[in-house]
């Protein structure tokens, strides 16, 4: 489910309407254009939620996988929350690029998929404990 959100959010960044400005799409870097208005967005970054689209679909068909995309992807997108709160938004080090509205919406994924991935991993240890009836 999570990579498909993932997908999902890929190619909408490269519909025109659903990315305002989308003119302004450049590869890497500062762009003009925002995803839902809202989510600064370029060529790199469709690109790289494709890939972590693909990765989690990857992982979803065994679940040890799974759990391992969702915490370890959720420590990559607090990672960027920090990153992306460090750097200034017109600097070249912003080359996905982030904005504030990017850099909230990192903190909230990857806090949630790490606890996603916590608490499906504690399910797993608690039926793997049960007795059987």
């Amino acid at each position: 489910m999570v990579g498909a959100a993932f997908l999902l959010v890929g190619v909408l960044g490269f519909i025109p309407g659903i990315t305002t400005h989308y003119d302004e799409l450049s590869f890497a870097g500062h762009s003009g254009a925002l995803l839902f208005g809202l989510f600064a967005v370029s060529v790199l970054h469709n690109l790289v939620h494709l890939l972590f689209g693909i990765l989690g679909l990857l992982a979803a068909k065994r679940s040890q996988f799974a759990r391992a995309f969702l915490v370890a992807g959720g420590g990559v997108y607090v990672f960027l929350w920090v990153y992306g709160s460090a750097i200034g938004e017109h600097t070249g080090a912003n080359f996905l690029p982030v904005n504030t509205a990017d850099n909230w919406l990192h903190l909230g994924l990857g806090a949630g998929m790490i606890v996603l991935g916590i608490a499906t991993t504690a399910v797993e240890r608690a039926r793997s404990n049960s007795p059987v009836n």
